[in-house]
């Protein structure tokens, strides 16, 4: 307990998209079920895009942005240790009506859910450069589905539910990364502003990671609070998304984790996605 500082009323605008899994992480803090050790957080619920843009200006004191957008705020932000939205053999998916091949994909226009989300570089990596244009992530299927987008990028609950609009895969890109690399893909991480200071960093880093510890502990509680956050997913769905993304990963990158954001951010940077060299580490 010596890093211990004066926290009293310091208030941390706490970032993440409104989404089950995000939601299962931050029960503890939302339903006070943890000592927050004199933080106030105000929960900010935004679209990951939204957040990945704020990230730029440091709008917010801690924030789950794309791994894709962290060499974007490296100067302003440093990677929490835990938080990540990992899994092994699964991850983003691109639909169609119909079957398409890689080569198909190539030559046709795809819906993304951002440019800068992990998502999309990892698609880049797939394809490389490709036609796309930006499409709010919960209205991709539709726009798959009418017939006004070719293909679709899909991120969040759209991985689970596509096949019930009756659309078809391409590509699994977590399932591709796994065979490219042997790792997982990491796709969304937890960052707080470096401005805060290596001791507040590290009693908010340890907060932050028992909220996470807790829902799991506390898995009922935390999955009844994340529901109302499923946008319509049945509970078996909201579960199953849940548990895809807050896993052992979420609870400490370990070193496979790392790895795996290292060799993502490498190949990024080989595909010349960044404007300056990564420079990543992790709060203490």
């Amino acid at each position: 307990m010596g890093r211990r500082c004066n926290l009293a009323h310091v208030l941390i605008r706490l970032g993440h998209s409104p989404d089950p899994d995000d939601a299962f992480m931050f029960w503890a803090l939302a339903a006070n079920q943890i000592d927050t050790r004199g933080f106030e957080f105000e929960h900010v619920l935004r679209d990951i895009q939204t957040l990945n843009e704020w990230a730029v200006d440091g709008r917010l004191e801690t924030t789950a942005i794309s791994l894709h957008a962290y060499p974007y705020v490296q100067d302003r932000y440093t990677v929490l240790p835990h938080g990540a939205s990992m899994g092994s053999g699964y991850g983003p998916v691109v639909v169609a009506r119909d079957e398409l091949t890689r080569e198909q994909l190539q030559s046709l226009e795809i819906a993304v859910p951002g440019r800068m989300t992990t998502a999309f570089l990892v698609l880049r990596l797939y394809l490389g450069d490709f036609r796309f244009r930006e499409v709010p992530f919960d209205q991709i299927l539709d726009e798959v589905k009418s017939g006004r987008a070719n293909a679709g990028l899909l991120i969040h609950e759209g991985q689970l539910t596509y096949e019930a609009e009756g659309l078809r895969k391409a590509v699994d890109l977590g399932e591709w990364w796994l065979l490219e690399t042997g790792l997982p893909l990491p796709l969304g991480i937890n960052v707080a502003r470096r401005d805060l200071g290596p001791d507040v960093l590290h009693e908010l880093s340890e907060v932050l990671h028992e909220s996470i510890q807790a829902g799991l502990e506390h898995r009922s509680e935390a999955m009844e609070y994340a529901l109302g956050f499923g946008r319509g997913l049945d509970t078996d769905l909201a579960d199953r998304f849940v548990g895809m993304y807050v896993n052992e990963y979420t609870c400490d990158y370990g070193e496979e984790g790392r790895q795996a954001v290292a060799e993502l951010l490498r190949r990024g940077e080989e595909l010349g996605a960044f404007r300056s060299p990564v420079h990543l580490d992790f709060v203490a």
